[in-house]
């Protein structure tokens, strides 16, 4: 079970990036997956999650009307479409899921302690810097 993220780079303010995370070793459809950050000093937040579900997607507060986190399950992948972009939003960005959110984000999912989560990708930098 491997979770890829790519797409990260460096792009002025004002501008969009789409990350990608990939799986390979099982299928994304019938998984809740999150988007983490964590920038320079600080601790990793999540960002967005996306039930296996019908159910709406979740963002937290710094990146509503911004950020649109889709999946596609033909091609076993979920990407976060990134507009707008603020210095603030620097960091090095993660994909993960967990059997703990039993394919649903819930409300909960961003408070997931961290180390209780099983899968993580390797993280992609998006750097916010003119």
């Amino acid at each position: 079970v491997q979770l890829q993220a790519s797409g990260g780079g460096l792009v002025q303010p004002g501008g969009s990036l789409r990350l990608t995370c990939a799986a390979s070793g099982f299928t994304l459809d019938v998984y809740a997956i999150g988007w983490f950050r964590q920038a320079p000093g600080k601790e990793r937040e999540g960002v967005s999650c996306i039930s296996a579900s019908d159910d709406p997607p979740y963002y937290v507060d710094s990146v509503k009307g911004r950020f649109t986190i889709s999946r596609d399950n033909v091609k076993n992948t979920v990407y976060l479409q990134m507009n707008s972009l603020k210095p603030e939003d620097t960091a090095v960005y993660y994909c993960a899921t967990t059997t703990l959110w039993g394919g649903i984000c819930g409300t909960s999912w961003v408070h997931t302690r961290h180390s209780a989560i099983e899968y993580w990708g390797k993280g992609t930098l998006v750097t916010v810097s003119s």
